[in-house]
């Protein structure tokens, strides 16, 4: 029977709180000793949710989602101080034999080392790369939303927003045999990103309508807006936007209901009812990781920030109009 590799444990680690609106620091973590069945992770990197984080990080999460929003491993409570994050890779320094010294990722806040039990981490598969491996829960995501969407052979798709979410969308929409798929945004800049991964670009006054299913992303009332105009006859409109406390207007007289649109919210805590009775969490983890076996996706990560710089980084990673689509630490 394997046995646990028994180095000597770290008792300590450093973890990143959220502690006020627009203040993050380090704090010190006791982490002691795994237990059987618990496996020590040693961070390589994590990656940064400019959407929820940026919600935490100006406290602006909604009260009613408190409970809801909380990971098994969390620390602390909302709105402050909490220590959240779900996106940690890194290398296993003690546990059970078969795990020791494989790259894994896990769901867990940024935190430089960290115990946890097994059954939560999930190797990487060949091809993906550890630095990579940090888009994993947003690729769940865009596999969700794909999902949700009932996209289909040769539909025309639009995706409105090419952030990270929005281009992950984009390209998994793109591998759908004979879809038409184009991604909209304000910035002409991602159109390179969007076309790299398969898909087409436009700006919002050149994005084209008519189409079976649109995706929203941008998580601006203007964004949604322009989904119901762009969607063609019965058509569907996924909301994959979150917007905290955010009240959001919305045109839905004209030919809203003559057009007979339909408005579909898609949420990543489960998978969508159609799917749940096959389909778990781990089981959808895991592929989101091997969609990752792809080094397109390299140019989504954006900007690397070492991790001691983190509190100081986030102010201005996190702002609302920050550059790039994406952002990751380096420990």
């Amino acid at each position: 029977m394997p046995q646990p590799n028994t180095r000597p444990s770290a008792a300590t680690a450093r973890a990143l709180w959220y502690v006020a609106p627009g203040v993050a620091e380090l704090r010190e973590a006791a982490i002691g000793a795994p237990k059987p069945g618990e496996v020590r992770v040693r961070t390589l990197f994590s990656g940064i949710s400019r959407g929820t984080e940026r919600l935490i990080f100006e406290g602006r999460l909604p009260e009613s989602e408190w409970t809801r929003m909380r990971l098994p491993t969390q620390e602390g409570e909302f709105p402050y101080p909490v220590k959240y994050g779900y996106a940690a890779v890194g290398e296993v320094e003690v546990g059970p034999a078969d795990l020791v010294g494989r790259t894994v990722f896990a769901l867990h806040p940024h935190q430089d080392r960290f115990v946890v039990p097994a059954a939560n981490v999930v190797p990487l598969p060949a091809g993906v790369a550890a630095r990579r491996a940090v888009l994993a829960a947003n690729m769940e995501t865009a596999l969700n939303v794909i999902w949700d969407s009932g996209a289909s052979a040769s539909d025309r798709v639009v995706v409105i927003g090419a952030g990270l979410v929005g281009l992950l969308i984009a390209a998994l929409a793109a591998r759908i045999p004979g879809a038409e798929v184009t991604a909209i945004d304000i910035e002409p800049a991602r159109g390179a990103l969007a076309q790299e991964l398969g898909a087409a670009f436009a700006t919002p006054d050149q994005a084209p309508g008519e189409a079976d299913i649109v995706i929203h992303t941008s998580a601006q009332a203007a964004g949604l807006s322009l989904a119901l105009e762009l969607a063609g006859r019965e058509g569907t409109i996924v909301e994959a936007s979150w917007y905290g406390d955010a009240m959001v207007n919305l045109p839905l007289g004209g030919a809203f209901h003559s057009r007979r649109l339909r408005i579909v919210s898609s949420q990543v805590g489960t998978p969508p009812p159609t799917r749940r009775p096959r389909w778990n969490s781990r089981r959808r983890l895991e592929a989101a990781l091997k969609l990752l076996a792809d080094s397109r996706f390299d140019a989504l990560l954006g900007e690397e920030i070492p991790f001691a710089e983190l509190p100081r980084a986030l102010p201005r990673v996190l702002a609302p109009k920050a550059p790039g689509v994406g952002a990751y630490i380096r420990y």
